[in-house]
């Protein structure tokens, strides 16, 4: 375990960044996102939760794949570079932690995502114990312990300092670079704060919601439920919960006509809109029920069913601070907890 004064972040931040780019919440526009950092930047690591996830450093919301140029009668499609330097993302709370592991089932899969693979590849991952979690989070019901995240180092936030603690060869190298302002620590205070965010956990109102109905076997007995028939009218099919989610992973590809010839990009796409997966003769998903339904039923069954049981939500809550029609994951767990509570 080691620590350095909360006075030397900006030291640390310098000396990372003189030779990796490095990742972190930026304040801009009164918003909080993950932004390279450089000497300006307003770093913020008190906000809570990053408007968007952690997730874009390594799925960017739009990317370039590969350019198809002409010359006379000859086409040639030029690759875009992989990532093939080392780079830091640092202050991740646990649960983006945690969606970037989702993110991992999907894109290192066969076939793997080579753009994807060469960003984890080269990738640090610094996480951020939350001091004092919000009421809105319920990382803790998916298995998360956001008073110990995973990562390639930790931070915990003690009073005048941040202790760190590398776990990973990644993160021992990490450590290596900034040991000219990392000094040995004891483990107390560290236990000590563990202890006071695991008792916050306990008392928010969604930390303990039950997903035992919830499971890959389920998908007969929820996909017919007649819950879904009230529960997605609130919804307006806006694509913010798809957008603000670590776990999301849908993507369209467009082409984009230049003067020196068609640009080939993916950028986020979402379920909750009407055109998603529209080809020649239509949409298998037709009705705003349907896809409401798809969202959920991919959070808590489809995936898990197809991932030894792992869900594609991380319950870091964003959707139900920003979903302008509550039209939630909790309301869906909750809204289905009553009525199999009926029976």
């Amino acid at each position: 375990m080691k620590k350095f004064l909360k006075s030397d972040l900006t030291a640390l931040l310098n000396l990372l960044s003189e030779k990796e780019r490095v990742y972190l919440p930026v304040s801009h526009a009164g918003q909080t996102n993950y932004a390279i950092y450089n000497e300006n930047s307003r770093v913020d690591l008190d906000t809570l939760k990053t408007v968007k996830s952690a997730k874009e450093v390594f799925f960017p919301q739009s990317e370039t794949l590969y350019t198809v140029t002409r010359q006379d009668k000859k086409i040639r499609i030029t690759q875009e570079e992989l990532e093939n330097e080392d780079f830091v993302l640092f202050g991740v709370r646990g649960c983006d932690v945690k969606g970037i592991e989702v993110l991992d089932r999907v894109f290192l899969s066969e076939p793997v995502d080579s753009f994807y693979k060469a960003r984890r590849d080269h990738g640090i991952i610094v996480s951020f114990a939350c001091n004092e979690p919000e009421e809105s989070c319920f990382c803790k019901a998916f298995g998360i312990d956001c008073a110990e995240p995973a990562g390639d180092v930790t931070l915990y936030d003690c009073g005048d300092y941040y202790f760190w603690n590398a776990k990973t060869e990644k993160g021992e190298a990490l450590t290596e670079k900034c040991a000219s302002l990392l000094s040995d620590a004891d483990e107390a205070p560290v236990k000590e704060k563990q202890e006071e965010i695991r008792k916050i956990t306990g008392l928010l109102p969604y930390m303990n919601i039950s997903l035992d109905s919830w499971h890959g076997e389920a998908t007969a007995e929820k996909f017919n439920s007649p819950v879904w028939a009230d529960l997605y009218k609130p919804c307006i099919g806006c694509g913010t919960c798809t957008f603000i989610c670590p776990t999301c992973q849908c993507y369209d590809l467009k082409d984009y006509e230049t003067k020196n010839g068609i640009q080939r990009y993916r950028c986020w796409d979402s379920c909750m809109y009407s055109d998603f997966t529209m080809m020649a003769h239509g949409n298998n998903r037709t009705s705003q029920l349907q896809r409401f339904r798809q969202r959920f039923m991919h959070k808590l069954v489809y995936f898990p069913a197809n991932n030894d049981g792992m869900y594609s939500c991380v319950g870091c809550g964003r959707c139900v601070d920003k979903c302008p029609a509550s039209a939630n994951i909790i309301k869906v767990i909750k809204a289905f907890e009553k009525e199999e509570g009926k029976k």
